[in-house]
């Protein structure tokens, strides 16, 4: 992976036919700048470095690739938030997806807001909202021929004990330590794909909840090839 990411062959075989894949996630896909507050800019969020890792070596009249970036600030999986409004993920799940169809893959990866001690969250919930979303992803017909999009189910970092964002994450890095393990077996169950986002990127230390553009980067390059392959082997 890394600057070594390189799919040549795979784009030579997926030339002619666009793939859609469609990030749905909250602020870390949104591209929240744990420095400042403000969005990172497109050539810094990792859904637009996946757009430009998947497209390397295509004509830039004729990408192999289509990359929506759907990330919403404080989006939770499937919770109602009682002090930040609508932000429940699997609700507004549907018309994003009917939006963007026909979709070839969406990568989900949400979980981190569902920490937050307002809702009183254990590990197995966390992940269990999480796989509702795929679920509802599975269970949609908006794939190409009104099939299902494949899924690529991502465990967030875990969280950084520093002052940030303490006020309204509380001590939630233990909890989240505990959740790749079980966001591993949910996927398995479902049986897509996944990625610990944990072993390839760490959260800033800026804020202990967001990433920094390196992070982006790498982040970007480990689903690059997550998805490559998955949409090769799919044909």
């Amino acid at each position: 992976m890394g600057s070594q990411f390189n799919h040549d062959k795979e784009v030579s075989i997926l030339t002619g036919q666009l793939k859609t894949i469609l990030c749905y996630g909250d602020s870390n896909t949104w591209g929240y700048n744990p420095h400042t507050g403000s969005r990172y800019d497109h050539l810094t969020r990792w859904p637009m470095a996946l757009n430009r890792l998947l497209n390397q070596g295509c004509p830039e009249d004729a990408p192999a690739f289509w990359v929506v970036e759907e990330g919403q600030n404080g989006r939770t999986s499937c919770r109602e938030d009682p002090v930040e409004g609508d932000r429940n993920g699997l609700r507004q799940l549907i018309p994003i997806l009917e939006s963007h169809k026909p979709l070839d893959m969406v990568v989900v990866l949400l979980g981190t807001n569902d920490l937050k001690p307002r809702f009183s969250p254990l590990p197995y919930d966390i992940a269990r909202g999480v796989q509702r979303v795929v679920t509802a992803i599975q269970d949609s017909r908006t794939g190409p021929n009104e099939q299902p999009p494949q899924v690529l189910m991502i465990c967030p970092p875990p969280t950084v004990d520093v002052p940030g964002f303490k006020h309204i994450f509380g001590d939630s890095v233990a909890l989240s330590k505990q959740l790749a393990p079980l966001y591993r077996e949910r996927a398995r169950e479902s049986g897509v794909a996944f990625l610990d986002a944990g072993t390839v990127i760490q959260t800033s230390r800026a804020d202990g909840i967001h990433l920094e553009p390196e992070a982006h980067r790498k982040l970007a390059e480990a689903v690059a090839e997550i998805v490559t392959k998955a949409l090769i082997a799919a044909g």
